[in-house]
């Protein structure tokens, strides 16, 4: 078995797959604070819950946009599973053509979504894979290259920024109010954040269409993404394991590789 890792700002995703299957998942919050013996400790019990045992994980796969935990979950699987795993890092082959100034500058996660996008959905038209995370990423493929993209705010962070920054307005769970009209503080709120990044994506999304001079397909993945899908007509599909399916991908690849 062969476990997958993506390492967010705000959520730690893991994967265990079984052949090409996941036979389960599971997220954390991202916590800076915690040792690998907490991280190791959490992840057993996980594995334990769903009838694995540790020494059936044969390799493992890490992509991280949070560079100060790197060392902390590549000691855990050294020390808990004996393994070595592999890392979306400069040097790992993804066959990923990027139109960037900056090729090193782009983002794990990133990387990894446009690679299982590409193998999943093709490249007869282009792609926009919308990542809902604790950043809003718009990335761009066309003829199967990256050729660029858009980095918003996230959902969350935009909410946490509107109450922090404020004296008396609450925390509030983020889902589409019936009206955007709103009529007490609490709706005013959702209206706000859920129907103006419903508004935001559609923009974009028109935008870079026209650019483009064709519409793209658009693929929707991340925490929030089924609830924006649902207020605009511009996503194309929901796909919430497009990383984890995408590193189980670039283990195998890389594996393959190494055997030649």
């Amino acid at each position: 078995m062969i476990i997958c890792i993506d390492v967010g700002n705000s959520n730690i995703k893991y994967a265990v797959f079984d052949g090409d299957e996941p036979r389960f998942t599971f997220r954390v919050a991202t916590d800076l604070k915690k040792t690998s013996d907490e991280y190791g400790a959490q992840l057993i019990t996980m594995l334990q819950i769903n009838e694995v045992e540790k020494g059936e994980i044969s390799g493992g796969i890490i992509s991280s946009v949070v560079p100060s935990l790197d060392y902390t979950i590549v000691h855990m699987l050294n020390v808990y599973f004996g393994i070595q795993p592999k890392q979306i890092a400069p040097g790992l082959r993804t066959g990923l053509r990027m139109r960037a100034d900056n090729a090193r500058e782009v983002g794990a996660d990133r990387i990894v979504n446009n690679v299982s996008a590409l193998r999943k959905y093709g490249t007869k038209r282009p792609i926009v894979v919308v990542d809902f995370g604790t950043a809003t990423t718009f990335n761009i493929l066309k003829d199967g290259e990256f050729i660029g993209g858009v980095i918003a705010p996230g959902i969350k962070g935009s909410l946490d920024s509107l109450v922090s920054g404020t004296a008396k307005l609450p925390r509030v769970e983020i889902v589409a109010p019936k009206s955007v009209i709103a009529t007490n503080t609490v709706t005013n709120m959702q209206a706000g954040i859920v129907f103006g990044f419903a508004g935001l994506v559609e923009y974009i999304i028109k935008r870079i269409g026209r650019e483009l001079g064709e519409t793209p397909m658009t693929i929707a993945t991340g925490g929030f993404s089924e609830i924006i899908a649902k207020e605009t007509k511009c996503i194309d599909v929901i796909d919430k394991m497009l990383t984890l399916n995408g590193l189980k991908y670039l283990y195998d690849l890389n594996c393959s590789e190494e055997g030649k």
